[in-house]
């Protein structure tokens, strides 16, 4: 019922290495994504407090910008709960690789399912990074409008 020899472990090992380098590069990614939306919220902070200050067009155009940090923020949220979700999926890989070695089970449907749900979720959260960087031009196209009506 359990592995003999520590030759019938090595294939498994072999086969773990993959789901391993993933779970390192989404680590990577998450540490991107967190860094982003750390971003976002101190220049949704700041933008707040000097909206508090102003009125009018000025006032409009910096509410503008928030709406999009709001959505930008919304998307990275979802891209790293997307990307938690692809790494945790890949950890069960790995247990579920090494428990079919150890118990003798044969579960090639659910090792398969659990791995296109973690790259399905991987996809979807690149896809959502995607949106935040064509958003992060949005806001950029915004507070260039508000710096050319002030100089020009």
């Amino acid at each position: 019922m359990t592995i003999k020899t520590i030759h019938e472990l090595v294939p498994v090992l072999q086969t773990a290495i993959g789901p391993v380098i993933l779970i390192s590069g989404l680590g990577l990614l998450l540490l991107t994504m967190s860094n982003r939306l750390a971003r976002i919220i101190d220049r949704s902070r700041e933008l707040l407090e000097q909206g508090d200050r102003l009125f009018g067009v000025d006032k409009s155009r910096i509410d503008r910008e928030i709406d999009v940090l709001w959505r930008r923020a919304l998307y990275v949220r979802s891209a790293i709960m997307l990307a938690v979700a692809s790494c945790l999926g890949a950890a069960t890989l790995i247990i579920l690789l090494f428990l079919t070695s150890l118990l003798h089970f044969d579960l090639p449907l659910l090792v398969s399912i659990v791995f296109i749900i973690s790259m399905i979720c991987l996809i979807v959260s690149l896809v959502l990074f995607l949106f935040d960087v064509n958003l992060t031009l949005s806001a950029l196209r915004i507070e260039f409008e508000g710096h050319q009506k002030k100089n020009g």
